[in-house]
């Protein structure tokens, strides 16, 4: 489809997204690059992971995903590329290419690094020729050697406490300052952070502005929010801080 996608934490400041883009369309004219984002916190693996979890199966089949968050540009770990449920993905071996690698059908290959390719920008030198090629036409196999045992990182599964409640955490905040954590409750309830107890309604726009609200967000997960504000200002928690849901209904178990 010659139809790639670019996730990165390069920003757009110095450049390095243009550098790649040059690449790309030196080698297939007719490319379509849709930039994702680059604004990803730098080295931030884990939220480029929960990023990609929540793009690349919106896109339509032949699409190309190039990802490039690799704080270990250089080393030892593998460049490698994924054929997954009709789409490819290119990227580093560090489980930023996870969503893709747990599906059933998944088949990764290893890059080859030309000796000529920079250790500090592999995003340059050999992700973007390989997405090239894949958005061109070629093979997954063309690329390189299969490659097995590729890193695959995971979310948290919240645990049901013996009260009846569920405990989880909070993996990512976002750009708007929603605490988004692992929990489900599609029956609703409320959330439970330090002093803070949270009900869950329906939408932003239930609440007087300011509230702390949580609310189940397109993903299906439960965030905190503060309508007009942001949760993590006002509760002052982050990444990995330890929520409880108490469903809907929920009564206390007796000990």
């Amino acid at each position: 489809m010659g139809l790639i996608t670019l996730l990165t934490d390069f920003g757009t400041r110095d450049g390095y997204v243009g550098e790649m883009k040059g690449v790309i369309y030196a080698a297939l004219p007719d490319a379509r690059v849709v930039d994702i984002s680059h604004d990803i916190a730098p080295q931030d693996i884990e939220a480029a992971r929960l990023a990609v979890a929540r793009y690349w199966l919106r896109f339509p089949p032949g699409t190309v995903h190039l990802v490039i968050v690799d704080p270990g540009v250089g080393t030892d770990r593998t460049p490698i590329a994924v054929a997954s449920d009709g789409r490819a993905l290119v990227g580093p071996d560090n489980g930023v290419l996870s969503p893709a690698l747990l599906r059933p059908d998944v088949r990764v290959v290893a890059l080859p690094v030309p000796p000529q390719a920079s250790a500090t920008f592999h995003g340059r030198d050999v992700f973007a020729p390989a997405a090239a090629r894949l958005a061109a036409g070629a093979s997954l196999e063309s690329l390189g050697l299969t490659h097995g045992d590729a890193v695959v990182r995971r979310t948290p599964e919240a645990r049901r406490l013996p009260d009846g409640t569920v405990a989880g955490e909070v993996i990512l905040v976002d750009r708007f300052g929603n605490l988004i954590t692992n929990l489900v409750a599609p029956r609703g309830g409320t959330v439970v952070l330090g002093a803070h107890v949270v009900p869950i309604v329906r939408a932003y726009g239930d609440v007087a502005p300011g509230d702390l609200i949580a609310v189940v967000g397109s993903s299906g997960l439960v965030e905190l929010a503060v309508r007009d504000g942001s949760a993590q200002r006002t509760v002052g928690a982050g990444r990995g801080a330890v929520v409880v849901l108490r469903p809907e209904p929920w009564v206390l178990t007796p000990a």
